[in-house]
């Protein structure tokens, strides 16, 4: 179990996709003491529910967030959609280039789509027929490591994680169900107004208009 911070800083669950911003992520809130634990939203969220020092869910999947709001497990009123997840395609050598040339690669690294929300848009995209191809991983940036190590041929991954990259490809979004990311303030009960507040705080930054642009530029669609 995560053991809390120092008193007064502001523990992050963040979806895997969010890590190659974490510092952007405290740019836009630089007197804030922010620590941040990346992982598959669906890990995250059942570490919440076992009581793990979250003050902040940020998922890339809405509906856990929604799930946890009913469960009366987050501050009243602070669940929001920050973004939209964009899914993209991933070869080291940049051979695979569209999703037909997966039908000839040996494997196909995804994140396990039981708890990892770009693993269930993967397997939507995913041509019928290569499901023995597919190596699972625990979430969308050990997806991206299998494919970098050469454990993977190719991997479908967030694209903010490859954007830039000589090997990556940005997917339609058409091709799979919308991947809506949302946030909220987790509750817990010895968390003071003061510290709450400090939490809603970054929550703000991340969707003001700097925050949503920070997002936009990493590779995330921002707007309904």
């Amino acid at each position: 179990m995560l053991q809390a911070a120092d008193s007064g800083t502001i523990i992050v669950a963040a979806a895997s996709d969010l890590a190659p911003i974490e510092q952007q992520m405290k740019d836009l809130a630089p007197t804030l003491p922010l620590k941040f634990v990346f992982g598959s939203s669906g890990q995250l969220a059942s570490q919440i529910r076992g009581g793990a020092p979250y003050d902040v869910y940020l998922s890339a999947n809405l509906d856990f967030v929604r799930a946890l709001e009913t469960e009366g497990r987050l501050v009243v009123g602070s669940v929001r959609q920050y973004a939209r997840g964009r899914l993209a395609l991933y070869s080291k050598d940049g051979k695979v280039k569209t999703l037909e040339q997966l039908a000839g690669v040996r494997n196909i690294a995804i994140a396990n789509p039981a708890h990892a929300p770009y693993g269930v848009a993967a397997k939507q995209v995913l041509p019928a027929g290569l499901g023995k191809k597919i190596v699972y991983a625990e979430n969308v940036r050990q997806a991206l490591q299998f494919a970098e190590s050469g454990n993977a041929e190719a991997a479908i991954v967030a694209w903010a994680l490859v954007k830039g990259r000589p090997g990556a490809v940005l997917l339609p979004e058409s091709l799979h169900a919308p991947i809506i990311q949302g946030l909220a303030v987790v509750r817990g009960k010895a968390k003071d107004a003061e510290h709450t507040g400090r939490a809603i705080a970054f929550v703000d930054a991340l969707t003001s208009k700097a925050g949503q642009a920070m997002l936009r530029e990493a590779g995330f669609a921002v707007g309904k």
